[in-house]
């Protein structure tokens, strides 16, 4: 049936829908691993997105008034009422806790902070839970909701499952903007001023003090909430940007915490123009990957070279078609440009099984057909459910300051880059953000039993910044997938991993052997077969025997 469903999304130039495709363990994939698409900035200014890579540009693929919720929720009338939510089909519970948006002004405008509590199966410890802290940075948590119980199922059997709507999102004063109806495929998103847009979105938030939704006032919402509900431990699990917020919660309260996962990790070191050279690398193995399968190479032996041949027309203008839309199927105008090229693609990085629809487009659009791209490029035009106002809070506040004279001459070698450093520079120069202290980037030091996990083909988190991230952790174990990429316990058998933490509060006996299971899918080679994975000599095994694929583990540990 999946097959069946990508040969269909193919054909048509269709989108591969929420709900249709799932990864590994039947998961929703775009409301689990590769909805958290920005990591850092990654999504910034629609940054290889649907549109330009300005901050305003992305904004366009909302409709969302900035003060609406992103999905319809119970409202409660008081903390601990009980709520449905979207894909869930148990009876939740679901509250608030109001803050002041600013801390040093307590007594200054208020906003509520929203969460919902998946309560566990066989509730035997009413002490602890699980925070689930979503990606983006943007994203809201509750309208994850779906994909975080189904991941985290083994943990909802003995501990309750905790989401909130950090400050900036879904249905916590929800920064984002409405720039009204636009044609996504026909704008041509090389005309767009990055400034004016990112001016007018930043009008329409005039009402909320943007300098006041980094991940450090979130952090301490968080808390609030857990104070709130009585839980005297959590364990976290954090995705992406999520593993910054993760991070943050064991500098500040590490004594509230139990065990953490990270996954997809963004080092507290890193800052959000590293995440260029991470999406270079991924295409890059995309590239060494068809070239070492027997049959994928044998369909397109010149697969970097057509690669390189369209983003050289592209470069030259944009070109103009009449396609069909990949929603709607009717007739539509196509401005394809540079930007909607790379971002149809490196979205698609992102799972293995739309990964694996790559060179079939590439090789279509190098011979001037660009409908099989269009279905990819479709998954870019909702922004994953990004609130980019919150976004730009975080990015400016936290990252752009940590910009050197150095990393600015490396960015403008690419157009991955370049446009990335311009576009963070147009948007910032509206936010306005106050950087944040210098400690901020520092390694977390800790003992807190932590479970790190990378995909050894994300093309947004490499296992290189996980490393990063275990410098200063005692108590710790990082794994790497060979075979995943973003947001690997939504892929593999690492979901059984933090459920086996969270129960024994350890990471002395978990064991990554299960992570080296194949889920690799086979390259399409055209609209309707795949070849054949086998173990024939060009098709490349898994690397299991590599140090780099063995836990690491923290340079003080003993476990």
């Amino acid at each position: 049936m999946a097959q069946r469903k990508l040969n269909h999304a193919l054909r048509q130039g269709l989108p591969v829908r929420l709900g249709g495709m799932k990864g590994e363990g039947g998961l929703d994939w775009r409301r689990g691993a590769i909805g958290l698409i920005c990591a850092v900035g990654a999504c910034v200014s629609g940054m290889l997105s649907a549109q330009s890579l300005s901050i305003g540009a992305h904004l366009s693929a909302s409709s969302q008034p900035s003060n609406a919720p992103s999905s319809t929720l119970l409202s409660p009338s008081a903390p601990a009422s009980t709520c449905y939510v979207e894909g869930v089909s148990d009876r939740l519970q679901c509250g608030f806790v109001t803050v002041p948006e600013n801390p040093n002004q307590p007594d200054g405008k208020q906003i509520s902070v929203h969460y919902v509590v998946l309560p566990a199966v066989k509730n035997d410890n009413h002490e602890e839970a699980l925070l689930a802290i979503a990606g983006g940075p943007g994203q809201s948590a509750i309208d994850n909701a779906a994909s975080f119980n189904a991941m985290l199922n083994k943990v909802r059997q003995q501990r309750d499952i905790l989401l909130i709507d950090q400050r900036g999102t879904g249905r916590s004063n929800l920064l984002n903007c409405d720039v009204g109806e636009q044609s996504l495929l026909a704008i041509n998103d090389d005309n767009i001023d990055s400034l004016a847009e990112a001016q007018k979105c930043r009008d329409q938030l005039a009402g909320s003090d943007v300098t006041q939704y980094g991940s450090l006032n979130a952090v301490k919402d968080f808390e609030a909430v857990r104070a709130h509900l009585g839980y005297k431990k959590l364990h976290l699990y954090g995705i992406s940007y999520g593993t910054r917020m993760a991070q943050l919660y064991m500098r500040l309260y590490p004594e509230h915490l139990a065990t953490v996962t990270l996954d997809g990790i963004v080092p507290m070191q890193q800052g959000v123009l590293e995440i260029g050279a991470a999406i270079e690398r991924g295409f890059d193995l995309l590239f060494k990957d068809c070239q070492q399968t027997a049959a994928c190479h044998a369909q397109f032996p010149e697969l970097k070279a057509e690669f390189d041949q369209v983003v050289a027309k592209l470069t030259e203008g944009p070109i103009t078609e009449q396609v069909h839309d990949p929603v709607t199927g009717e007739k539509t105008l196509l401005t394809m440009t540079r930007a909607k090229f790379y971002g149809a693609i490196r979205m698609a990085l992102y799972q293995t099984n739309v990964r694996a629809l790559i060179p079939h487009g590439i090789h279509q659009a190098a011979k001037g057909n660009y409908q099989p791209l269009l279905g990819l490029y479709a998954l870019t035009t909702d922004g994953a459910g990004m609130a980019m106002g919150m976004h730009a809070s975080v990015v400016c506040g936290e990252d752009i300051h940590r910009i050197t004279p150095a990393m600015r001459e490396q960015a403008k070698t690419s157009y991955v880059g370049k446009t990335m450093l311009d576009s963070l520079e147009a948007s910032c120069s509206v936010w306005k953000v106050p950087p944040v202290d210098a400690s901020f980037s520092e390694p977390i030091k800790s003992d807190i039993p932590t479970l790190l996990l990378s995909g050894e083909i994300d093309p947004a988190t490499p296992p290189s910044w996980g490393e990063l991230a275990m410098e200063k952790l005692s108590n710790a174990k990082h794994f790497i997938a060979p075979y995943a990429t973003h947001g690997v316990a939504y892929q593999s058998c690492a979901n059984h991993l933090v459920a086996e933490l969270v129960r024994t509060g350890s990471v002395k006996d978990l064991d990554g052997e299960c992570l080296k299971k194949d889920v690799r899918r086979s390259f399409y080679l055209n609209a309707s077969s795949v070849e054949p994975l086998t173990t024939e000599a060009a098709t490349p095994s898994a690397p299991s025997a590599k140090a780099k694929d063995k836990p690491s583990t923290g340079a003080k540990e003993s476990l």
